[in-house]
Formats: structure tokens, C-alpha cells, sequence
């Protein structure tokens, strides 16, 4: 099953971001169920959130996974949505 995650960092956050960045990116490729991942970036092309793609069991199993990100635990976002999604092109 395929989900997005779909992150909103808190406003001011990005020095939050870069500090976990490292550990962030360690935990994507560590875990293998990434399909694809980057930041959401603003006018300016600033990180301001993240969308990955995940390739997972059942929802539960997007959903420990996003628990268990290190932004997530570093308090970085200011909303997360786990949504179905189904890959056409």
C-alpha cells in the first residue's frame, strides 16, 4: 500500500530542520519503505515541510513510521497527514 506523508513544519522551524536533517536522512534510507522523499519548499525555496511516499504494510504501519521519524520526534511539524494514494504515471 502506498501513502503519503504530507508535513507542515512549524513557522520558524528551519533550524530545527537542518539540526535533524542528518538523522532524518539516515532514517529514510534505513527503513525501506521510502518509495520517494523530499521537502516542500516555499516561494523562496526554503524547506517548509516534507512528502515521502511510503510503501507499507497497512496505514498502521505509515503511521509508526512517521512516529518514529526524527523530525516527528524533534517536535518539527505543525501538521501530518497520512493519505492513500495510488501511483498512475
Amino acid at each position: 500500500m502506498l501513502v503519503a506523508l504530507i508535513a507542515r513544519d512549524k513557522p520558524g522551524a528551519l533550524q530545527t530542520r537542518l539540526d535533524n536533517r542528518d538523522a532524518h536522512i539516515a532514517y529514510l534510507k534505513s527503513t525501506n519503505m521510502v518509495s520517494q522523499a523530499g521537502p516542500l519548499l516555499d516561494a523562496n525555496e526554503d524547506m517548509i515541510g516534507s512528502l515521502i511516499v511510503l510503501d507499507v504494510e497497512d496505514m498502521a504501519a505509515a503511521e509508526t513510521w512517521a512516529a518514529s521519524d526524527p523530525y516527528a520526534k524533534a517536535g518539527l511539524f505543525q501538521s501530518v497527514e497520512l493519505i492513500p494514494w495510488k501511483k498512475v504515471i
